[in-house]
């Protein structure tokens, strides 16, 4: 988008593109330190909302003990992080003390829980998947209780499995205990479920996306040159809390765009510059994240022609999805529109320093990937990022960055792409 300090034309030329009215958006003290308050947009959004259900965690649970059977595992140990809440609607967290839950291949769930503890869990845990705490004095041992429990529903296979965020201590702790034991990864079971979203999942995801748009074209008018990209973050944070929700948005300016993370040095905007924005927010725990570039002034060519060739490497990736072809093709799609201009390969600079896309959920990052040697077929009910960054050091970046879900007739965007460096939102 052109953005110009001086010039009003520009600016209520992208209002009239956003549906937005400048009596509706004080555009230089956008919300900065005001309280959230609720908007007209709030209520459209907040009663979208179907939390995930019952009977839907129920039928995680069972098909995990369904992929348990078939990866020949007897029982499979989570911590109080993501796929605990994902099976059990309840959260925890980490500390120096094991709390966790056993979900075996047969029978109730089991939690493990510091005996001091044990009140505040009762509290948390949802009766309707298990109500069984077994409790571990200070100087017991929580993997004597782990591997107790993964018995006493029943050894067939004696394989235990641990979830990829359960930490080396308390693995090892039920490995040394385990005597005939063979500790394994649990990802086929906890991936195997995650990485495929049902229905009730996909709307949540719809919402957090549709939100994070609303924000951004809320915030963006406030951008001009002089601002630093800590003001514009703090614009587009006060957005999202406009809308009753949580969220925020990563600035990255002018030559450190060409760091896909950003720099940690402070960066102003300037006339001209490059303006690479990345963030998201959360519904019920499931995550957006979208990408946009823009230009505050008048674009160069090079900046326009770099610009267009980053949305025809994300048009590419998005061609190549095709339900049951490898996820590599994704990215080899994509890579192949970038090397063609001239760029570099194999992750070489200037060039795709990355992999297309991530999977997408209850974390912004999980399962599975767009990337070479990605073997893993598409499947229904998948859900990625499309974003081939293409980044120019000592010069700028650009990455356009929309998610996507794989359905019956092949992947749907959850958010309208960029039309032009002129145009962020569809």
């Amino acid at each position: 988008m052109t953005f110009r300090k001086s010039n009003p034309i520009d600016r209520r030329k992208f209002l009239g593109l956003t549906g937005l009215t400048a009596a509706s958006l004080p555009l230089s003290k956008f919300a900065i330190g005001q309280s959230a308050t609720p908007s007209l947009y709030n209520n459209s959004f907040k009663d979208r909302i179907v939390p995930i259900s019952v009977e839907e965690r129920k039928q995680r649970i069972a098909k995990a003990q369904e992929l348990m059977a078939k990866e020949k595992m007897d029982a499979i140990f989570l911590e109080g992080t993501t796929s605990c809440y994902y099976f059990t609607g309840m959260r925890w967290g980490q500390s120096e003390r094991t709390f966790g839950v056993v979900i075996p291949a047969k029978g109730s769930i089991v939690y493990i829980c510091p005996k001091f503890e044990e009140d505040r869990a009762k509290e948390l845990i949802k009766p309707e998947y298990g109500t069984e705490v077994r409790c571990w004095e200070e100087h017991e041992s929580p993997y004597a209780l782990i591997l107790g429990a993964v018995k006493d529903r029943g050894v067939k296979h004696h394989r235990i499995g641990m979830e990829e965020r359960v930490r080396f201590f308390i693995a090892d702790g039920v490995k040394k205990l385990a005597t005939g034991f063979e500790i394994v990864d649990a990802t086929p079971i906890t991936a195997g479920c995650r990485m495929i979203k049902s229905k009730a999942e996909i709307a949540l995801l719809q919402i957090a996306n549709d939100v994070t748009i609303e924000a951004y074209k809320m915030a963006f008018p406030s951008v001009h040159a002089g601002m630093s990209q800590s003001e514009f973050s703090g614009n587009i944070s006060a957005a999202f809390r406009k809308l009753g929700f949580s969220g925020g948005a990563m600035v990255i300016v002018g030559k450190y765009s060409a760091l896909p993370h950003g720099s940690i040095v402070p960066q102003t905007i300037q006339e001209g510059d490059i303006v690479l924005i990345d963030g998201g927010t959360t519904c019920e725990g499931y995550e957006s994240d979208i990408s946009r570039t823009i230009v505050v002034g008048k674009p160069t060519q090079r900046q326009i022609d770099v610009w267009n060739l980053e949305k025809q490497a994300q048009d590419a990736a998005f061609a190549a999805i095709k339900i049951g072809a490898p996820c590599e093709v994704v990215d080899a799609a994509a890579r192949a529109v970038i090397e063609k201009a001239g760029f570099h390969k194999n992750y070489q600079l200037p060039g795709l320093p990355h992999r297309t896309g991530h999977g997408i959920g209850l974390e912004g990052h999980e399962w599975t990937n767009f990337v070479k040697g990605n073997k893993t077929p598409i499947q229904v009910g998948m859900c990625f990022s499309n974003e081939p960054t293409i980044s120019i050091p000592g010069e700028f970046g650009i990455r356009l960055e929309d998610c996507l879900y794989i359905s019956e007739d092949g992947p749907h965007f959850f958010t309208k792409q960029s039309v032009s460096i002129e145009q962020p939102f569809g």
